[in-house]
């Protein structure tokens, strides 16, 4: 962080978040460590990865200081806020991201500033079921990506009114907890419906777990996108291991789903691999007829998510 601070004059404040921040960072003895920089001026690059070891790497975001101009907004933030929330400042020399984080952190848990981050991931949640009304589905990758986007924004949501955010690899692990902490444990099975678990075969996750090395594999590493970066795939396989031995089985779903599906989105349609992918997730039932009745599921679930937003915001007196 020193070298790179000294190397590039324009950055105003350097601050570490994500997993690093909490006792149970490893997760199949990998992890990675997540900083951002903060920059006077525009970037062009928006998030890197830098290996280290075949365990540990970085994932540096490089955000444009004008996005925290409004400080007080950003405890509002769906995302940002809470990222803000719970960092620690590692550079900070005109005491920038002090000043922002203080602001941020006055009323962060005040009852309607929850509800109103919560309610932004439904927002976008509720908006990605609307845009598939009347289309006509092709269940190509990018539709089940957008899908998964929606999923991901709900499972926030929820994770939101227990003032925590879900990491990717955690998510289903994390999402469980957070159901129970809000009084609403059906939500869990709800969502892994969502994501086809009841269809689930064990005997199939060993065949996919190499199908799914096949696809981040046959990604040229330069044409790869950054969240498949190679020196992330360990992070990804290992984990995966880590979760078949001490969780139950469906917790791998989420991180293989969604990091299968993006590697799927940049292979040729006919590839092997790309092929591959389709079989798994029509087993699911996550593309063609299945992602339409997965769609309708999606509708049903929001409204659920609604009522418990509603119910807790009025426990809470937001």
């Amino acid at each position: 962080m020193i070298q790179r601070t000294r190397q590039k004059r324009g950055v105003v404040g350097v601050y570490l978040c994500g997993s690093l921040l909490n006792e149970e960072y490893l997760l199949g003895g990998t992890t990675d460590i997540d900083l951002v920089f903060v920059h006077d001026q525009p970037v062009s690059v928006s998030r890197e990865i830098v290996g280290l070891t075949g365990e540990i790497h970085l994932d540096i975001a490089h955000h444009y200081e004008r996005e925290y101009e409004q400080a007080r907004l950003l405890r509002v933030h769906p995302w940002l806020g809470p990222l803000i929330n719970s960092c620690k400042i590692l550079y900070d020399p005109q005491h920038f991201l002090d000043f922002i984080q203080a602001s941020v952190r006055g009323q962060f848990y005040r009852p309607d500033n929850v509800l109103a981050r919560a309610s932004k991931m439904v927002e976008v949640a509720r908006g990605i079921w609307q845009r598939y009304q009347g289309e006509t589905l092709l269940s190509e990758p990018q539709d089940v990506a957008t899908y998964l986007r929606a999923v991901v924004h709900i499972a926030n949501a929820i994770a939101g009114l227990s003032g925590s955010m879900l990491s990717e690899r955690r998510l289903l692990i994390s999402f469980s907890k957070c159901t129970e902490i809000v009084g609403h444990p059906g939500l869990y099975p709800g969502l892994l419906g969502l994501l086809g678990a009841p269809r689930l075969q064990p005997d199939s996750i060993d065949m996919w777990l190499s199908w799914w090395q096949e696809a981040y594999r046959a990604i040229l590493p330069e044409q790869a996108p950054i969240r498949l970066h190679p020196a992330r795939m360990s992070y990804y396989r290992e984990a995966f291991e880590a979760m078949r031995r001490d969780h139950p089985l469906e917790a791998i779903l989420w991180p293989l789903l969604n990091t299968w599906t993006l590697a799927a989105e940049n292979l040729p349609p006919t590839s092997v691999e790309r092929q591959n992918w389709q079989l798994a997730f029509e087993d699911l039932g996550l593309i063609k007829e299945g992602l339409v009745e997965r769609i309708q599921a999606l509708d049903a679930y929001l409204d659920l998510v609604d009522e418990t937003l509603e119910a807790w915001g009025h426990d809470q007196g937001a």
